[in-house]
């Protein structure tokens, strides 16, 4: 089959690593990767035809694009004619796209001549929507415009998610209502990224032998630089985390002067490192003792994989890392933090205690999404 996969991330990269991992299950199959947000250092599977639309993003509270006036509209035509040329060319037999029309509202002016273009050659459209969704300011409205473009352009939903911890209606209230077939695919979190020993992924991380390691993250890192300071300043304040190994990966996206503010806070450690991304980052949370990070979907779906334990700071602005984080919490996978957690003593403690606890137990939720991604899209 020719599956054509569009992935338009806009603040961090939840988005783009849970669409590489479909990507790469769909092996087998001839595929076409669109990506329309900034660059990153992840990389794209082998075997995978690739079109970068001219860069797009919002500001940290999703209320702008990153251009405006006549250079938004060049961008804006520039893209449109991109993607509707390569989906005409490719002529996929599914088109699948990543959250739209749950989100991604500003993106429409490419989405729908190219939904258009798929259906009049005969192709299926999917979309792919992870469990939670925002809150919206007119919730009706939100899920009529949602439905409206549902039946007019898709044939199926795949939900990124197992329905025994949510379901789509926790938050989208008229999921009854969604006129085309609705298949939860489980939530997509893949094995480490390469499966190398614990040892060797240590030894990578210049960790000694015996010490404790203790990695801090903020996924694309636009936002969280407040946490990964606050780790590195209960670290200095901490016996017991100062003789740790001490891993900080700010993102790529992270501002300059919050990453130089990182490393100097690192220089002040007896082994503290910092870098703003981590290749295969989840056998470094294989083989770490504790991670402290933001609650990001991603992030949090390695964490259960690698049974790793976990320390997570939900990303306030909006309900659906709380909601998450709160339900698996209360599972005993990981444990939550407050903003007022951040304190250098009480962060220390938390992190202490944390590194003292026993491994949570292995999730009994189905981590298997990108499989199951693979095999919905494969059927249509």
């Amino acid at each position: 089959m020719r599956i054509a996969v569009y992935c338009q991330h806009v603040l961090g990269m939840g988005h783009l690593f849970r669409t590489l991992a479909i990507v790469e299950a769909l092996s087998g199959h001839e595929r076409l990767l669109v990506l329309g947000g900034p660059r990153t250092p992840a990389s794209v599977p082998e075997g995978v035809a690739l079109l970068r639309l001219p860069e797009l993003s919002m500001d940290a509270a999703f209320g702008a694009l990153s251009l405006a006036g006549e250079a938004l509209e060049a961008v804006r035509r520039a893209r449109r004619e991109a993607l509707t040329g390569a989906l005409r060319d490719f002529s996929p037999d599914v088109f699948f796209v990543e959250l739209y029309p749950f989100g991604r509202k500003a993106f429409e002016f490419e989405l729908l001549p190219a939904l258009e273009a798929v259906r009049r050659a005969g192709g299926r459209a999917v979309c792919g929507v992870r469990d939670i969704l925002v809150e919206k300011k007119d919730q009706a409205g939100y899920e009529a415009r949602v439905l409206d473009r549902l039946g007019k352009y898709y044939d199926g939903v795949c939900v990124h998610a197992d329905p025994a911890l949510f379901r789509l209606d926790a938050t989208f209230s008229r999921a009854a209502d969604i006129p085309v077939p609705v298949r939860y695919t489980g939530y997509v979190a893949g094995a480490t990224a390469n499966g190398r020993p614990v040892a060797a992924v240590r030894r990578q991380l210049g960790v000694a032998g015996g010490k404790e390691l203790v990695v801090a993250s903020a996924g694309g890192g636009k936002v969280g630089g407040e946490l990964l300071a606050a780790l590195l300043a209960a670290a200095r304040d901490s016996p017991r985390l100062s003789r740790a190994a001490v891993r900080v990966f700010s993102g790529p996206f992270c501002p300059d002067d919050v990453f130089a503010g990182l490393v100097a806070a690192a220089e002040m450690l007896p082994d503290a490192r910092v870098a703003r991304f981590a290749d295969a980052f989840p056998d470094v949370l294989a083989a770490c003792d504790l991670s402290v990070s933001l609650a990001g979907y991603n992030t949090v779906m390695a964490l259960l994989a690698a049974g790793a334990r976990g320390l997570v700071l939900p990303f306030d602005q909006n309900r659906e890392q709380r909601m998450r984080a709160e339900r698996l919490a209360e599972l005993g996978l990981l444990g939550m933090l407050a903003p007022d957690a951040l304190a250098p003593a009480v962060l220390a403690a938390r992190c202490v205690a944390a590194l003292d606890a026993p491994r949570p137990p292995k999730a009994a939720i189905d981590l298997g999404g990108a499989r199951g991604t693979a095999a919905i899209l494969a059927s249509f």
